[in-house]
């Protein structure tokens, strides 16, 4: 949806670069390592799963294609945190620029991002222990993920290949919502679920 954007410094009028993705694979890797060796990482993960009840996007998980949130939701856990583990490379190796931090996600990625940053209490103690930071700002994220990318490239360096069910191209993700559009207009909802035609007190 948004083009990955190198925020131009004020002072300089120079577009700060991205780290080497070569670093933050490294730097990733020991971060997600140290995240789940935290003594809290079993209350994190079970939290973060049990967010399941306010699941319902529209437009983020239903992009998955026979979508189920009983087996899908722990292998989304493991690629969410990859996806801020990179992030929180990016930001400790790009010179703490938040903009610069907010890498293309695939948009399935990114709400299960949101499910981990809905215990803040718990992630922030995480944080502090490992000596990270968490940075991650709704207007300011990036959908625009596809293969090839500098966050794809940063993935596989750290991981090997994402796997493909949850990291969808931008365009692929699209072209399923467009279809997802059709489907919930025919049973009365609409712009993505942002409306619907339900009237509760004549029903």
């Amino acid at each position: 949806m948004h083009a990955i954007q190198k925020e131009s410094a004020a002072a300089t009028n120079t577009t700060p670069a991205l780290p080497a993705p070569e670093q933050v694979a490294q730097r990733a890797q020991e971060i997600i390592v140290a995240i789940e060796a935290d003594p809290e990482f079993g209350a994190f993960t079970a939290a973060a799963l049990k967010y399941d009840e306010a699941w319902t996007c529209f437009t983020g998980f239903p992009v998955i294609s026979n979508w189920d949130l009983a087996t899908d939701k722990r292998p989304l856990l493991t690629e969410g945190l990859r996806a801020l583990s990179l992030k929180a490379a990016v930001y400790e190796l790009g010179g703490q620029d938040e903009d610069m931090t907010e890498i293309s996600v695939a948009v399935p990625v990114d709400e299960m991002m949101h499910a981990m940053i809905a215990q803040p209490q718990l992630l922030a103690r995480i944080a502090e222990r490992v000596g990270i930071s968490v940075i991650h700002q709704t207007d300011k994220e990036h959908h625009d993920y596809a293969g090839g990318d500098y966050t794809h490239t940063a993935y596989v360096l750290a991981w090997g290949e994402p796997p493909a069910r949850y990291w969808l191209d931008h365009s692929e993700a699209n072209r399923r919502l467009e279809i997802l559009d059709g489907k919930y207009e025919a049973a009365g909802f609409l712009r993505s679920g942002k409306a619907h035609t339900f009237d509760f007190a004549a029903a």
